[in-house]
């Protein structure tokens, strides 16, 4: 069952992830600062580093640890009794809300940043931003859902629909895809859109340190870490870290060596303000 899962959801995936590809290419939001073939190369031999890294691990894992807390009776959805409908939609809300609290926590707790910084080392902001992560991060946030998995106890459906509005919307706010700004005012009200969550990945430290969430855009505002707009505006903001203004973010193995002391010593501790 949890296998039958996982693969619809890299199926869907794999089909937005082509889409958003061919429309940003299309509707572009901005020029690009380095090549693409390069950078494409890198993120996605990232990507596939990851997904090796998480087999190590044992597939599935957010899902196993659902299919384990139901069959176990673990987790506090399991002890409470909620319309099955009701759970399902807290369970969405309560996930979501946990991964902006461990996004938080990627830039304020050093060695975390230390691995997440590989993320926001891509000069250039498109749909395979969101897939440039260092495998480090990438198993620990993986041990992070799952152990939020048996603390909650959510169903597999919810996880899995989670998982997959998660990943869906992280490709769609990393994309560099130009959205009329009626369409973006309305959408940003309760999504994260491309315009909102790029100025999260600004060189200006106030931007950086904003706009955390990946779905429900509510909680920036909730939380008091909502920027509207970068200051310099979406065609003239600086993306990726001031000090890697370089061609070394689009080179492979200069990606992975980033959290291992390859970073100058301005570097070493999260960005503020």
């Amino acid at each position: 069952m949890t296998a039958n899962l996982a693969q619809s959801g890299l199926f869907l995936s794999l089909s937005l992830f082509v889409i958003l590809a061919v429309a940003e290419a299309i509707y572009p939001r901005r020029k690009r600062a380095l090549p693409r073939v390069k950078r494409w190369r890198t993120n996605i031999l990232i990507i596939l580093l990851d997904s090796a890294a998480l087999r190590l691990m044992g597939p599935v894992a957010a899902l196993a640890a659902a299919s384990y807390a139901t069959q176990h009776h673990v987790g506090l959805f399991n002890w409470i009794d909620l319309p099955a409908w009701l759970e399902f939609i807290f369970a969405l809300i309560l996930l979501d809300l946990a991964i902006y609290g461990q996004h938080i926590a990627t830039h304020k707790i050093p060695l975390l940043w230390a691995m997440h910084k590989v993320h926001h080392t891509d000069r250039d902001f498109d749909v395979t931003t969101a897939i440039r992560f260092h495998p480090a991060e990438i198993i620990l946030s993986m041990l992070y859902k799952s152990v939020l998995v048996l603390l909650l106890g959510p169903s597999l459906l919810a996880v899995f629909v989670f998982a997959l509005v998660l990943n869906f919307c992280a490709m769609f706010n990393h994309s560099n895809l130009r959205l009329p700004d009626w369409l973006d005012k309305y959408l940003r009200l309760a999504l994260v859109t491309p315009d909102m969550h790029r100025v999260h990945h600004s060189t200006v430290p106030r931007e950086t340190n904003s706009n955390y969430g990946f779905s429900i855009a509510l909680w920036d505002r909730i939380f008091g870490t909502y920027i509207a707009q970068p200051a310099a505006g979406h065609d003239d903001i600086t993306i990726g870290l001031i000090e890697y203004q370089s061609n070394d973010p689009a080179d492979f193995w200069w990606s992975l060596k980033i959290p291992f002391g390859d970073s100058p010593k301005a570097d070493k501790k999260p960005a503020t303000e």
